[in-house]
């Protein structure tokens, strides 16, 4: 069921985001953020940013949302093992003030939700290195994906990495093993992607530079930078283009699905991003199920 609601005086020129707070309760600002974006909550019939300023007698919409909903589902926390705590501190590739970089397995999510319990956030909180802490997560990764995953240990370097991924300032490199022989070594995919949202198509641009590592008649081992940050990009634009990756249940073609590829060959090898002119580059070694297929479609990888 829509709401709609009229601002009155004593709201002026309240930013909608603390306004939202005030009207419904307790809200999580990083749903606040994605319900603004997704145009489920409109002032005056337009999107608007959470910074955004509202005005008596504005009206505010809110679409077929339900918040308390969303966020009782947040609530449902994963409690680790010692053991499982401990496996994922092992995956650290480094630990600094700001924030530490690891080797995320395939098979666990960044955050928990309602489609997954098992995350790193309700790890890593329990964890010894962020006692007395909060860990922050600055950026997305598939649960199926495996590779480089950064999460900031205090709000400011949190603010600082999302920012740089908003804009693009941090260069990802992937690594795919994909059915088939791409027929070009090098090159970028420029795609109009489709999704949809409550039954709305919309049409999303992404760019995608490519280089092919080695291949054959059967696979291709594919290295992929991102320009763009589209949900499932590099997966959506090799099954556009008839070479899906292997072990992918949700962008398939026949020849991907042969065998037992339970895992998602996709593998996020490098990070690089600069903070106050220091470079960072950080890289995920790839792991033995990889390794395993590689050899397999007998591919050659040379790290």
């Amino acid at each position: 069921m829509n709401k709609i609601f009229i601002v009155d005086s004593t709201c002026n020129n309240m930013r909608v985001d603390r306004w939202l707070r005030n009207k419904i309760g307790k809200i999580p600002q990083g749903l606040i953020e994605k319900t603004l974006r997704l145009g489920k909550i409109k002032i005056n019939k337009k999107k608007v940013k959470s910074s955004f300023k509202i005005k008596t007698n504005d009206k505010v919409e809110i679409f077929n949302f339900n918040f308390k909903e969303r966020i009782d589902q947040k609530k449902i926390k994963f409690n680790p093992s010692n053991q499982v705590i401990k496996s994922n501190e092992n995956l650290i590739i480094d630990n600094n003030d700001d924030f530490i970089v690891l080797n995320k397995s395939a098979g666990i999510s960044v955050q928990g939700g309602t489609k997954s319990k098992k995350n790193l956030i309700d790890i890593f909180s329990r964890s010894k290195i962020f006692e007395g802490i909060k860990p922050y997560s600055v950026h997305r990764l598939d649960k199926e994906t495996s590779g480089v995953f950064i999460m900031a240990k205090n709000r400011e370097t949190a603010q600082l990495l999302t920012s740089l991924f908003r804009l693009r300032k941090v260069h990802k490199t992937y690594l795919a093993i994909c059915s088939g022989e791409l027929e070009k070594n090098t090159g970028e995919w420029n795609d109009d992607l489709i999704r949809y949202d409550n039954g709305k198509k919309i049409i999303e641009k992404a760019k995608t530079a490519f280089k092919v590592l080695d291949k054959n008649s059967n696979a291709t081992l594919v290295e992929m930078k991102p320009i763009t940050g589209r949900k499932h990009q590099l997966r959506k634009q090799l099954f556009n283009i008839g070479h899906s990756i292997f072990g992918d249940k949700k962008y398939k073609s026949l020849s991907s699905s042969k065998g037992t590829n339970k895992n998602l060959m996709l593998h996020s090898h490098q990070i690089r991003f600069m903070i106050n002119k220091k470079k960072y580059t950080y890289k995920a070694l790839i792991p033995d199920y990889f390794k395993k297929l590689l050899k397999a479609k007998r591919l050659d990888f040379l790290d």
